[in-house]
């Protein structure tokens, strides 16, 4: 059992969960609650300290065009418009589901104060976050009956083009710098979340999108789930110049956990360390200040390293900092109070 509780920056869960389960009236029973294969189940969460995080909605590929996302020098075509909109509307009705059937184990939080409250009574804390955004239109109407519904962040972008702006391919080495930025519809979303309260994920989006998120945004510049350039020159991790950004905005980055973008050989290999993700968390506390750094995992999305394997060795990762000269007080901003200062400050 961790000595921790754990605010994550990212998973995947609901996308796995809305393709592996076929009886979706029957969440009580869903494998989150029961036991799965993956990175996260609720027995998971409980041994490794996962106490809440951001829960998105993936919409993938269209099929049998789409390579592996986590190739390198792929580029990721459009996906069917339409398709998109009913996967985005059903994958948030597995969130809707799970926390419905069970807030003792998990619940949808709209605010610091759910969260907390969550917490005091032992529940995941669950923010819903869309990770792309092919399933709002220009129109952004889908996007008013989301925040309705408990959308409280999302990434305008995945690692493709769509109406709002233009993601990084999974190229290493390469720069983050890929083409062009946000579009008109993509400069209106982003007034638009700030408005509402929704907080713009910077993680996928290509450097002159981040740029323009950087002048149009009033709220903190995040990155939910990203790493730093410098140490692994992927174009999904971020230059120390977009670091210096985030940290004048006072703003934050969430570690993604992906071997890919931790190893220095960018190589997608599990055998990564926790000296590599050491070395990550360095290079970000030395750029952004021990207020701006947090996880952001990737669970059920990425490859994790083999020494942590899953959420249940999340306590590896906290043993290791601590090894590390790591003291409690910094390791419980990292791994907690760094993301519900954020969010206290982007969404209320």
């Amino acid at each position: 059992m961790s000595d921790f509780s754990i605010f994550d920056g990212h998973n995947d869960l609901l996308s796995c969960l809305w393709k592996e389960e076929t009886r979706p009236n029957d969440a009580e029973k869903s494998s989150f609650f029961t036991g799965r294969d993956g990175d996260l189940d609720l027995a998971k969460c409980r041994a490794g300290g996962f106490a809440g995080g951001f829960f998105a909605v993936w919409v993938p590929g269209d099929p049998g065009t789409s390579p592996d996302p986590m190739a390198v020098h792929r580029v990721f075509g459009p996906v069917d418009t339409a398709r998109a909109h009913r996967d985005t509307a059903e994958q948030i009705a597995v969130l809707l589901r799970l926390t419905r059937a069970r807030p003792d184990a998990i619940r949808l939080c709209r605010s610091v104060a759910e969260i907390t409250a969550a917490r005091a009574a032992g529940a995941i804390a669950a923010i819903l976050h869309i990770e792309g955004c092919e399933g709002i239109g220009a129109s952004l109407d889908e996007l008013y009956v989301y925040h309705a519904a408990g959308l409280r962040s999302l990434g305008p972008v995945w690692s493709r083009p769509n109406i709002f702006g233009h993601g990084v391919p999974f190229n290493f080495p390469a720069s983050p710098d890929t083409g062009p930025g946000l579009t008109p519809a993509g400069i209106d979303l982003v007034q638009t979340c700030d408005r509402l309260g929704i907080l713009i994920d910077l993680s996928h989006l290509n450097e002159a999108g981040f740029w323009d998120v950087a002048r149009l945004s009033q709220k903190p510049l995040v990155a939910t789930h990203s790493g730093a350039h410098a140490i692994t020159a992927s174009t999904r991790n971020l230059t120390d110049r977009q670091l210096d950004a985030i940290a004048e905005s006072g703003g934050l980055v969430g570690l993604n956990f992906g071997c890919q973008f931790l190893r220095l050989d960018g190589l997608k290999n599990p055998a990564t360390t926790a000296e590599d993700m050491l070395r990550h968390l360095d290079h970000l506390l030395s750029r952004l200040g021990e207020g701006s750094v947090a996880l952001g995992s990737d669970f059920d999305g990425a490859m994790m390293p083999a020494f942590l394997q899953d959420a249940a060795g999340l306590p590896k990762l906290t043993g290791a900092m601590q090894q590390a000269g790591y003291g409690d007080a910094l390791i419980r901003r990292i791994c907690w109070d760094n993301w519900l200062d954020l969010l206290a400050r982007s969404i209320g």
